[in-house]
């Protein structure tokens, strides 16, 4: 789900669905005082190495640079800066900071092109380049494009931006109202724009672009608004289109053909992206593409996930719903499908399969395995043949209820009957929540630990299903969620993983869900920030807290590190909370707007205590 709508039905449908019956009590402290790891599997702390992993991608630019999203296609996360260690990370401080004009939700991460640092912020979309060269870091320009006050209306989960990427003297990024465009790195002057979605069928964009062979890749948001799921490449020159491939439909629309070899039998068969649909609901069936992009050059492949099935009463759209919640491998220069793993196959918890794909070569069982690494919505960390879309390994990383478990030789998960959704049917306390064990927040990787650093949720919800009709750019859901905190008396974790096992080796609980991203680096230290406001360094192979900075506003973005022209390590993180949580189950957060009458959400009723509305970028250095 990016779900994307927020006019006054849609506020009203929304906040019905995140509205809580009490969210768990016992985790109301401010997240500062639990700066210890926990221990929470039968690996001891501190010990875990995997031999010989690596990184499946190099990190784009040089190493002081932070020119793409994730730092490379491999979607790592990983930087080789080496200067803040575990032993004089206590010693950060703020460097600097730059308030960005914008109260909403600052998912996303800031690029760093030589002495430049370009932002861009949650709608309206500014952009701005900051010069780093010079003391007070000054604007070289600002850009402020022309973006439909429509797209405020059809955004179901706050108004956020995932980010810019760099490529070839230009910046790359998507507007809320659907439109791409390409900015002069230089001069802020706009070169190209292209319209890429419908805002009237509710197609809005928020995901963050990359530029492979030069062709921009860009996919669409809307899963909640019945909308049809694409990406798609733009000439990076022109904003010409290139190609595009829905993600539901008949083969042709999806581009399936003769490259198209899934691992699972079941996922092999003609136009079975309409016909595991009744009728011709496939049409309004989501499967939209607002997450992350990730790409390998040596097998031509860009790895995307798929969002949510429309609507959400399962009763409505009987079947596996193809290629909704699934795992897409396509070929970079024709959009064509290769390989496909549908990870929830007739998802009726809102499981959308969009999150990162990590690109990582790990040793599995002895021998040296491509992989992609993936934490779903679902609650279960998939490792995976990238080449081939086999799973080579899958268990739960959170607490869940609602599987027992993957079947190996076919893929799918093994469903409790228990925790099946149907029309008027109040299922209680299913695990995870829609939310998922982990929603947008990135996680990184390490190969100097081999381990992966996962923000997680530990929420659980009921779920009632209901009828719904589809009426084109409103809001085409079907059901009610209320959520709630999940077993153990938190509600989010930070955790580090064994892809190879399938083993949590440390957890950092966190009173809420951990909604920002991870970073990891050569110094052996990984950052983090927290919904309540925190930003933490950690020890990468203990889980030690090793320092801690109260930002204001809560964190939904992901922190980067950059090299300064005075040659220091700098890291850089958003702070201002919103998406999901600032916007539609938190409590009252936003204090910009005294005649809001909304019903505030229940499920963290708690956290305005800690946090409000912001919009800031804070830099650190020693």
């Amino acid at each position: 789900m990016k779900r994307v709508l927020l006019g006054h039905a849609a506020i009203a449908t929304l906040m019905a669905v995140a509205a809580c019956n009490g969210g768990d009590k016992g985790a109301t402290a401010d997240s500062a005082s639990g700066s210890e790891p926990q221990v929470t599997s039968g690996a001891a702390t501190g010990t875990a190495s995997t031999s010989g992993a690596r990184i499946a991608v190099a990190h784009a630019g040089p190493p002081g640079e932070w020119q793409m999203p994730a730092g490379d296609y491999a979607s790592s996360r990983y930087s080789e800066l080496a200067s803040i260690t575990p032993q004089n990370a206590a010693n950060l401080h703020v460097s600097w900071a730059f308030s960005t004009g914008v109260l909403r939700g600052h998912e996303g991460q800031p690029l760093v092109v030589g002495n430049t640092m370009y932002v861009v912020t949650p709608y309206p979309n500014v952009s701005y380049a900051i010069d780093l060269a010079q003391t007070g870091q000054p604007l070289k320009w600002k850009f402020r494009p022309d973006n439909s006050q429509q797209a405020i209306g059809r955004a179901c989960c706050d108004v956020v931006n995932r980010g810019a990427t760099y490529a070839d003297g230009r910046i790359f990024y998507n507007l809320l109202d659907g439109h791409t465009v390409a900015i002069d790195a230089v001069t802020g002057n706009q070169v190209w724009r292209t319209k890429m979605g419908d805002l009237s069928r509710g197609e809005t964009i928020t995901m963050a672009p990359i530029v492979v062979k030069g062709k921009v890749i860009v996919g669409s948001s809307g899963g909640e608004m019945g909308v049809r799921g694409w990406i798609a490449a733009l000439d990076a020159a022109t904003g010409k289109e290139v190609w595009r491939a829905y993600n539901i439909g008949p083969d042709k629309d999806v581009k399936v053909g003769p490259k198209f070899k899934p691992f699972y039998a079941h996922d092999r068969g003609k136009d079975l992206g309409a016909t595991s649909w009744p009728g011709d609901t496939w049409k309004t069936g989501g499967g939209a593409v607002w997450g992350w992009l990730s790409y390998d050059p040596a097998l031509n492949l860009i790895y995307h996930g798929t969002s949510n099935p429309g609507p959400w009463n399962e009763n409505q759209r009987t079947g596996d719903n193809k290629w909704t919640a699934s795992i897409l491998a396509r070929d970079a220069d024709t959009g064509e499908m290769v390989w496909a793993l549908q990870v929830t196959p007739h998802d009726m918890w809102d499981y959308d399969a969009v999150n990162e794909n990590i690109l990582v070569d790990l040793p599995i069982k002895g021998q040296m395995r491509k992989v992609l690494v993936h934490f779903d919505r679902n609650g279960f960390a998939y490792t995976i043949d990238r080449a081939t879309g086999e799973i080579l390994l899958a268990e739960p990383f959170v607490p869940m209820n609602w599987s027992t478990g993957i079947d190996m030789a076919t893929g799918r998960p093994n469903v409790v009957e228990t925790k099946k959704t149907a029309q008027d049917k109040n299922v209680k306390d299913i695990c995870p929540s829609l939310e998922g064990g982990k929603n947008q927040q990135p996680a990184a990787f390490s190969p100097q630990t081999g381990l992966f650093y996962v923000p997680t949720n530990n929420l659980c919800m009921d779920f009632q299903a209901r009828a719904v009709t589809y009426i084109a750019g409103t809001p085409f859901i079907g059901g009610n969620a209320p959520e709630k905190g999940g077993p153990g008396g938190y509600r989010g974790e930070f955790i580090a993983w064994d892809a190879t096992t399938g083993k949590k080796i440390w957890g950092i609980k966190e009173p809420y869900p951990v909604w920002g991203g991870a970073l990891a680096t050569a110094g052996g230290v990984v950052f983090y920030g927290t919904l309540d406001g925190w930003f933490k360094a950690v020890d990468a192979r203990s889980g030690k807290v090793l320092w801690q900075f109260k930002v204001g506003s809560g964190v939904v973005g992901n922190p980067v590190t950059y090299t300064g022209p005075d040659g220091k390590q700098y890291v850089a993180i958003y702070a201002g909370i919103g998406g999901d949580m600032g916007l539609l189950i938190a409590g009252d957060v936003a204090a910009n707007l005294p005649y809001d009458v909304r019903e505030r959400g229940t499920t963290l009723p708690d956290i305005a205590r800690w946090t409000s509305w912001g919009g800031e970028l804070f830099v650190f250095s020693l």
